[in-house]
């Protein structure tokens, strides 16, 4: 959990274009600005780079800002702080934000590729197993969807956490303890994995698929969707039709991708050709959605993970009947 300091100095972090709190609180009702935490990947991204959402919701007169994140635990530290109003994360994060009283609803999902998430390690290294992990120092975000692919990775060679000496880093404190051999393995998605695994020093030790389903969702600041529903409701569906046209057509998707992540084309090329990779996929929650959180939530509460019981259905948001 995290504590006030670690709050405020994620905020802070943001940038500038993050307004505080007690600001937020008045300009809700308002929604002049909409106020986004995107990451290195995905059609959120891509979004960003074709100014889909600016166009979208000039006719209502709200403009956009944006503010980069790493992982999802400290997007959704500040988005639960109310200074944001939307971002995306995997499966794992909102769990422990539900838990930390964030101040979030769930307001849509999408789906990616399990094997866009993999457990690596070094090319000379003598772990070729699963079960090799046991006693290693296995790095991956406590939060994020790396953890819960690391807990049912291990559980597949029939480990858990506390087998394995477990490192906490977000994903450029991993990588570069492992480019220096100062970790083991590094659980890990793209497009870091991607990046990585073009290393020649690198090994992929498993993806995540046929271990753990790779849901992610979109999150919403609970004052801002109840004040401003219609704006959530275009946002997703922007992304959606963002999503649909480039997958259609990748080779542009790639080439505007990589320039506003600064991840080369070739890399950017291995992220969305992963099987199972659709960019289409982004949709307000379904039930399927909730049902999954549900058991992620009880199995980790279940291990000790999370400090509480959670009902996911107190803080999932649904779109107005049209």
């Amino acid at each position: 959990m995290f504590t006030r300091r670690q709050t405020l100095g994620l905020i802070g972090a943001a940038g500038a274009a993050l307004a505080m709190p007690n600001i937020r609180t008045a300009q809700a009702a308002t929604a002049t600005t909409f106020r986004i935490g995107w990451q290195k990947n995905g059609v959120l991204a891509l979004a960003k780079s074709l100014g889909s959402l600016e166009k979208r919701l000039a006719p209502r007169g709200v403009g956009v800002t944006w503010a980069e994140f790493t992982s999802g635990p400290p997007l959704l530290e500040a988005l639960g702080a109310d200074a944001l109003d939307f971002g995306p994360t995997g499966d794992v994060p909102p769990l422990f934000a539900q838990a930390a009283g964030g101040n979030l609803l769930y307001v849509g999902a999408y789906r990616g590729p399990s094997t866009g998430s993999a457990i690596l390690v070094h090319k000379d290294s003598q772990i070729q197993k699963l079960e090799d992990l046991k006693g290693k120092k296995v790095a991956f975000k406590r939060g994020s969807s790396a953890h819960n692919f690391t807990v049912k990775a291990l559980r597949k060679a029939g480990l858990a956490l506390g087998d394995v000496d477990a490192v906490d880093l977000p994903p450029p404190d991993a990588a570069a303890a492992f480019k220096t051999n100062s970790i083991d393995a590094w659980a890990i998605w793209d497009p870091y994995y991607a990046i990585a695994e073009a290393d020649p020093d690198t090994r992929v030790l498993t993806t995540a698929d046929g271990i753990v389903q790779s849901w992610s969702f979109y999150l919403g600041n609970t004052d801002f969707t109840n004040a401003n529903p219609e704006i959530v409701e275009e946002v997703i569906d922007e992304l959606t039709k963002v999503g649909t046209a480039a997958q259609s057509n990748l080779d542009e998707t790639i080439k505007a991708l990589s320039a506003i992540t600064g991840v080369k084309e070739d890399v950017t090329r291995i992220v969305l050709n992963r099987p199972g990779a659709d960019l289409g996929r982004v949709y307000p929650l379904t039930d399927e959605a909730v049902t999954y959180q549900q058991a992620l939530a009880d199995e980790f509460h279940g291990l000790g993970i999370l400090p509480k019981k959670l009902n996911i259905s107190d803080i999932v948001w649904r779109p107005r009947a049209s």
